[in-house]
């Protein structure tokens, strides 16, 4: 029966990958010695957000998925970050494969979320591994099929600069929003009214106006009840004079 460790050693961002990928580089060993045949192997990556600590702005703007700091010990939970199948070559003791990760910008997904609202550092990762091994016997003949163990894991920080570089490759300097359809509508609307030439534009000319008052909102105030029910104050009768 093979006796597999898993580690990682690293990640890097593909500079040259189709979608936005990160990717992690795995050491599997096997004590045995049997001669591995394949894998079909199986990676849950999670994220363990109370494994690090944070600053002021970060807290900040984790607000929206952790709640306030006070509350942290109960609301900061692994949150999942992927789940990645590949296939492992042949190998006797000892192969390096490279697990690629699809990435996603979407905020209004946890994770993207999460990792949005770090600025340096590193991201605490916990790789679960399962799956097939399908092995040789020592005689050559036959094949043996076999799991890979549930205790199968490996931990790795991340640098928070790392998924930066992700991010930037593919959308430098940018971010995504998610909207309903009538809003689209609204906002395609405002922007062809004004011919405002990107989206960009289009948000940026929503929060100037959004910043400042109306005119036509503007009012005059209007007279004080008291003095209309009142009336004009009476003149003052003159004093007799003294004998």
């Amino acid at each position: 029966m093979a006796e597999l460790t898993f580690g990682c050693t690293g990640a890097s961002a593909p500079r040259y990958a189709a979608t936005p990928t990160l990717a992690f580089e795995l050491t599997i060993t096997e004590s045995t010695g049997v001669r591995v045949q394949a894998i079909a192997l199986r990676c849950q990556i999670r994220i363990e957000p109370h494994r690090r600590r944070y600053s002021a702005a970060e807290a900040e703007r984790l607000h929206d998925l952790f709640g306030d700091p006070s509350r942290w010990a109960d609301t900061v939970k692994p949150i999942q970050l992927a789940t990645i199948s590949t296939m492992v070559p042949t190998f006797t003791a000892l192969t390096e494969i490279q697990l690629e990760m699809p990435c996603t910008y979407d905020l209004e997904v946890a994770s993207a979320r999460y990792l949005y609202g770090l600025d340096d550092g590193t991201i605490p990762l916990l790789l679960l591994f399962s799956g097939t091994v399908f092995t040789q016997p020592a005689d050559g003949e036959g094949f043996s099929v076999e799991l890979v163990p549930w205790s199968s894991e490996a931990s790795f920080r991340l640098p928070v600069s790392v998924w930066h570089e992700v991010v930037e490759i593919h959308f430098p300097g940018s971010a995504w929003l998610r909207c309903g359809r009538d809003t689209m509508d609204a906002l395609a609307a405002f922007k062809s009214a004004r011919a405002l030439p990107t989206w960009d534009a289009t948000l940026s000319a929503l929060l100037a106006t959004a910043g400042q008052p109306d005119p036509a909102t503007l009012e005059a105030a209007p007279p004080d009840p008291a003095t209309l029910e009142a009336g004009p104050p009476l003149p003052r009768e003159p004093r007799p004079a003294a004998p």
